[in-house]
């Protein structure tokens, strides 16, 4: 589904991402791990053209899509829900889900139809709140309308930034669980970005640990989960 070939990206002077290459199967949830600056961020950014590429190559189902602008990127199948949400506060529920309806290239009445059952079915309080402004929502709600809105897109592969970040831990549980279910119920790959490793490994199928821009370990969630090296660093076990 998604293959990245020696992908470099720099700011300025700074290497951020270091050439690295991994890929994602169809129908997987692939969690990209590391602490902060590890350059987790910037390769999801790169695979959107959102971040500069220095070097290297984005295939989305083997085709070429490194040089596409972000837009094309997203008609193609491709999108991510960023770091802290990024909805429009003035706009209410249902205005934050047309926008991802917007994007939608396939745009056919009858599906934009179903996108929106499956979006409130999947998140039902966003039924309830659709004439609330995204703004007055709850952190968990925002995430879940981010969510929502990307759902709109039909994208083939969701790239989700820090889906936990900042909530309370039963909604970080929650969220976990509507990963998964997205995956499992409506035929989604996923790669996801979190700190929260314990976490992302219980419902990954496969992993990549990034340190300082490079892959420094890779595998199975399962055998990454008994990684001393892994347990130590990142999942708080001495």
């Amino acid at each position: 589904m998604l293959k990245l070939d020696s992908l470099r990206i720099r700011y300025g002077n700074v290497e951020a991402v270091k050439g690295i290459s991994l890929e994602v199967q169809h129908g997987e949830i692939v969690a990209l791990l590391g602490a902060n600056g590890a350059g987790k961020s910037s390769t999801l950014r790169g695979v959107m053209n959102l971040s500069p590429k220095f070097g290297g190559k984005v295939f989305l189902r083997g085709e070429d899509i490194s040089r596409l602008d972000t837009s094309e990127i997203v008609r193609k199948g491709c999108c991510l829900v960023p770091e802290g949400r990024r909805i429009f506060p003035y706009f209410t529920v249902e205005e934050n889900l047309m926008m991802g309806d917007y994007g939608n290239s396939k745009g056919k009445t009858r599906q934009t139809k179903a996108n929106w059952e499956r979006v409130f079915s999947l998140f039902p309080i966003l039924a309830e709140r659709k004439k609330q402004l995204g703004g007055t929502l709850s952190g968990g709600e925002q995430q879940m309308l981010a969510i929502g809105r990307s759902l709109m897109l039909e994208p083939d592969i969701i790239m989700m930034d820090e889906p936990s970040l900042g909530l309370a831990p039963m909604l970080v549980e929650q969220i976990f669980a509507l990963i998964q279910e997205i995956r499992d119920k409506f035929d989604r790959t996923i790669l996801l970005v979190e700190q929260n490793a314990h976490m992302a490994l219980q419902i990954a199928d496969r992993g990549y640990i990034l340190e300082t821009g490079r892959i420094a370990l890779s595998g199975p969630a399962t055998e990454l989960r008994k990684n001393p090296d892994v347990a130590r660093a990142y999942l708080g076990m001495a």
